[in-house]
């Protein structure tokens, strides 16, 4: 591969979810594009859309503070040091990930990490829930999505290696590896879709709510499933945030055209069933990923609803930047085909070793503070097979 720097070894972005639905690798970017500051995205938006207009593809991400940019009743919520609000390569074409996916896999026993540890205690979390759980009584939002981080640390092998290893214990549709050389580098395992877009302008979004443990015993496995398929917490919490999404789709699209084809179905993964819905809609303009972003970023999943209240209270609640957790990672063609995941199950490697991982869930009317930390941390177990003593 070209271009190797950085402490990962490799100035790559490999999407698993690349056009034609295979996994595709960008490398040897022609140019850079990356926004420090709030008023650095929309001429950076600008940049990337007018060098697909030129023929080139682009391939990076945005981080969740990003949005706060993108909405002006937000943006004074903007966090000092937040890392790179936007960082996005230009390169002539993507080629098959084969060679770095094997690289990967080959790199990947030597990954180890430290224990996770909460970067919350137990109880500042408590205090956080009491305050989203007096706003949703009071009727200041219907659903927050609360998140808290964890710290570890990468004791043996590569960023690559480490990406390896998680792929292989976490099968999901929207993984990715990111090394711009710029901030840190992001390591995703993640199942939900953001949106994807055809060249004729149909957009489509999988937006992901509602949780159940995995179990070893088939049949307890399959009645969890169940469960969640039926539960009435689960369904609301989704149902809310297609309804976000609904609303947000319709902005950028043509009247009559937003449905929802799929609802409350259950896909399974390594450690978590996780109920998603799908909602789709035709453009009204050709598609653009300025328009796309300033539109849907960032998605509704992972903020709650109402999308702009649920975000002030997140800013208030949250003593942690999310930074690229919950922002997006994906492509664009130069035909306005493209794939953005939502960066759930996502590490951020930072040059000294350390890594931040993120959980949360969607808290609602009839969430408890025990229910939603044991769920967050369940979101963390596919971590474990990798932890090594210090």
């Amino acid at each position: 591969m070209k271009g190797k720097v950085g402490f990962g070894g490799y100035a790559v972005i490999l999407c698993e979810q690349g056009p034609n639905g295979k996994p595709a690798l960008f490398d040897g970017a022609v140019e850079t594009v990356v926004a420090h500051h709030p008023d650095q995205i929309a001429p950076a938006l600008a940049r990337l859309d007018a060098a697909r207009a030129a023929g080139f593809w682009v391939a990076g991400y945005l981080a969740y503070e990003a949005g706060y940019a993108l909405e002006p009743k937000l943006a004074h919520l903007m966090p000092e040091g937040a890392g790179p609000l936007l960082a996005f390569g230009v390169y002539p074409a993507p080629v098959p990930a084969d060679a770095v996916l094997a690289q990967a896999a080959a790199e990947a026993p030597a990954a180890a990490v430290a224990a996770l540890e909460p970067m919350i205690s137990r109880g500042a979390y408590g205090a956080a829930m009491d305050q989203v759980m007096a706003y949703i009584a009071a009727g200041d939002c219907y659903q927050i999505n609360l998140t808290f981080p964890l710290a570890t640390r990468l004791l043996t092998g590569s960023a690559l290696g480490l990406y390896g290893a998680l792929r292989a214990r976490q099968v999901v549709g929207h993984g990715a590896f990111v090394d711009l050389g710029v901030g840190p580098v992001l390591i995703s395992r993640s199942p939900e879709l953001f949106i994807r877009l055809d060249a004729a302008g149909r957009i489509e979004a999988r937006p992901m709510k509602g949780t159940a443990p995995r179990d070893a015993d088939p049949v307890r496995d399959a009645e969890l499933a169940e469960e969640l398929r039926a539960s009435a917490k689960g369904q609301a919490e989704n149902l809310m945030i297609v309804d976000l999404l609904r609303n947000d789709i319709s902005r950028i699209s043509k009247i009559g055209s937003v449905k929802v084809p799929e609802l409350f179905a259950v896909e399974h993964y390594a450690t978590l069933h996780q109920m998603v819905s799908r909602v789709v809609g035709q453009l009204v303009d050709a598609p653009s990923l300025a328009g796309v972003v300033e539109a849907l970023f960032p998605c509704g999943s992972i903020t709650g609803a109402p999308k702009i209240r649920a975000m002030e209270i997140i800013h208030q609640v949250e003593p942690h930047p999310r930074g690229a957790y919950c922002g997006a990672i994906g492509w664009m063609a130069p035909d306005g085909t493209a794939s953005f995941n939502v960066a759930i199950r996502t590490l951020s490697l930072f040059e000294d070793g350390a890594i931040t991982l993120n959980v949360g869930g969607g808290v609602v009317q009839d969430s408890t503070t025990e229910g939603e930390w044991e769920e967050a941390l369940w979101k963390a177990r596919y971590m474990q097979g990798l932890v090594r003593p210090i």
